[in-house]
C-alpha cells in the first residue's frame, strides 16, 4: 500500500505526516523546522508565548525549514486566539491548526490570505461544520491523544466516521507512534497522520532532559487521566503533582493569575504546571504526553524517526 498523498489547500508535504503542535514551548522552531526539512509538517506550539514570541518562532522555523511546510497549533480556549491567529496570519503562516473548541471566524480572518486552517475535531458533525466553514482537511484526534481531550473514543472508531462523512482529507491523531501504527490508521480511510508524543523524544525537542526521561522510563500504567482547569480531561504523566491534583489537594490554587484562558476553574495554574515540567520540574508540574509513549524507547534526531516510520509502514505494507 503506497503512502497516500496528503493535500492541504495550497500545501502537500513529502510525507503524510504532520509533528503535533505541542504548546507551552514544548514544539518550538528547531522541532518544527526539523520536521519540515525531512518532508513533514511542521508545527510550533502558539499557545502560552506572547506574540513577540510567536513572531520570532515562526521567523525562525521559516530561516531552518529549508522551504518545508511550517504550521501553528493554537488552541480556541486561549483568551489571545484572535490576536495569536492574527499574528500568525500576518507572518504568513502556511498552517493554522486548531482545537479545545470551533472557530468559525478563523475562516473569515484567513480569507484571501496564504494560510489554510485545519480544525482538530473528535467528532463527525464537527468535521462537518469545518468542511462546511471552509477548511481543506480536518484532524481527527481520539482520546489516545496526549494532553486536552475532546472526546472519549478511540481514534479507530472516530477515523471511519469522519472519512465516510466529509470528502476533504482526514488526517488520524492520538497515539501514533510508529509505523504500524500509520498503517492502521491509513487502512481506516485517513490520509495522512499526526505525531507529538514521537517528537518529543527527538533530538530537536527543546524540553528540559527530566522531561524526555520521564517519557522514557514511563510505563503503560504511569499514563492517566488528570483534571484540567481548561474544563476538559487531559493524558498526562503520574508524578507527585498530578496526583495531588486527582486527590482534590486545595494548596495547588493559583496565587497569581495571568488569564490565559477565556474560561478557567482556577483549580491550579495550568500554565505555570507546564511551563515546571518543561523546564525540568517535573514532579512541579504536567507532562502531557500520549497513551502509547511506553512503545518509544529511544531519541533520535528528527530524520531518522522519519527513516524508521516510513520503513515500519513499507514492512507493514
Amino acid at each position: 500500500m503506497q503512502l497516500p498523498v496528503l493535500k492541504i489547500g495550497k500545501y502537500t508535504p513529502k510525507f503524510p505526516i504532520i509533528q503535533g503542535g505541542m504548546s507551552v514551548r514544548v514544539s518550538t522552531a528547531p522541532l518544527a523546522a526539523a520536521v519540515a526539512r525531512a518532508g513533514g509538517i511542521g508545527v510550533i506550539g502558539a499557545t502560552g508565548i506572547s506574540l513577540k514570541e510567536l513572531k520570532e518562532e515562526i521567523r525562525k522555523a521559516r530561516d531552518l525549514a529549508a522551504g518545508g511546510i511550517i504550521g501553528v497549533n493554537i488552541m480556541f480556549a486561549a483568551r489571545e486566539f484572535s490576536e495569536l491567529v492574527h499574528t500568525a496570519i500576518d507572518e504568513k503562516i502556511d498552517i493554522i491548526f486548531t482545537g479545545a473548541g470551533f472557530s468559525r471566524d478563523i475562516f473569515r480572518w484567513a480569507k484571501d490570505t496564504a494560510t489554510e486552517i485545519v480544525p482538530i475535531v473528535s467528532s463527525a458533525k464537527a468535521a462537518r461544520l469545518a468542511e462546511k466553514s471552509g477548511a481543506p482537511a480536518v484532524v481527527a484526534e481520539g482520546f489516545e491523544a496526549g494532553g486536552h481531550l475532546g472526546t472519549d473514543r478511540s481514534i479507530s472508531e472516530i477515523v471511519p466516521e469522519i472519512v465516510s462523512t466529509v470528502k476533504i482529507p482526514v488526517v488520524a491523531a492520538g497515539g501514533i507512534v510508529n509505523g504500524q501504527d500509520m498503517t492502521d490508521m491509513i487502512k481506516l480511510g485517513a490520509s495522512g497522520v499526526q505525531m507529538a508524543t514521537r517528537f518529543v523524544l527527538s533530538e530537536e525537542c527543546d524540553v528540559a532532559d527530566e522531561y524526555k526521561q520521564m517519557y522514557l522510563n514511563a510505563k503503560e500504567e504511569d499514563v492517566i487521566i488528570i483534571k484540567s482547569p481548561v474544563g476538559m480531561p487531559g493524558r498526562a504523566l503520574r508524578n507527585d503533582f498530578v496526583e495531588r491534583v486527582n486527590q482534590g489537594a486545595d494548596d495547588i490554587e493559583p496565587e497569581d493569575c495571568d488569564a490565559c484562558l477565556k474560561n478557567c476553574s482556577q483549580v491550579y495554574c495550568i500554565l505555570q504546571a507546564l511551563n515546571n515540567a518543561r523546564d525540568g520540574m517535573v514532579q512541579q508540574g504536567v507532562v502531557f504526553v500520549g497513551q502509547n509513549v511506553f512503545k518509544i524507547k529511544d531519541i533520535l534526531p528528527v530524520s531518522v524517526i522519519f527513516d524508521r516510520i516510513l520503513a515500519e509502514y513499507a514492512a507493514a505494507n
